[in-house]
């Protein structure tokens, strides 16, 4: 069975998962804005989300003027991978939590040991 969801309704269950993480994980994002796309650029159905970005451990003289970090999520391949509301949500968060462990430099290897990837 294929979910269906609105672009709408994809939107208020992202806010709603951000929603839910803890602050002290949010709280330390400085100049990052969350974006909601329907695919990636090559058109792949593999990918979920993206940190697009300098880590902050990468960053050193990181300072005024630059664009924000993107942390992206794709809507598609999101729905396409869930067959629940319930697995859209969770699968939402696992992939906010994965892409905001990016911007504090943890990296995929990190992530899968933790059992966030």
């Amino acid at each position: 069975m294929t979910l269906s969801v609105s672009e709408e309704k994809f939107e208020q269950l992202v806010a709603d998962e951000l929603d839910r993480l803890p602050d002290d994980m949010l709280n330390g994002l400085d100049n990052v804005v969350f974006v909601i796309e329907d695919l990636p650029e090559d058109g792949s159905m593999d990918l979920l989300g993206l940190y697009d970005g300098l880590a902050v451990t990468d960053r050193g003289n990181y300072g005024f003027g630059e664009l924000p970090d993107r942390i992206i999520l794709f809507r598609e391949p999101l729905v396409a991978a869930c067959s629940t509301l319930k697995q859209l949500k969770d699968e939402i968060h696992v992939t906010l939590v994965h892409e905001i462990a990016h911007y504090y430099g943890i990296d995929d290897e990190e992530l899968h040991r933790l059992g966030w990837a």
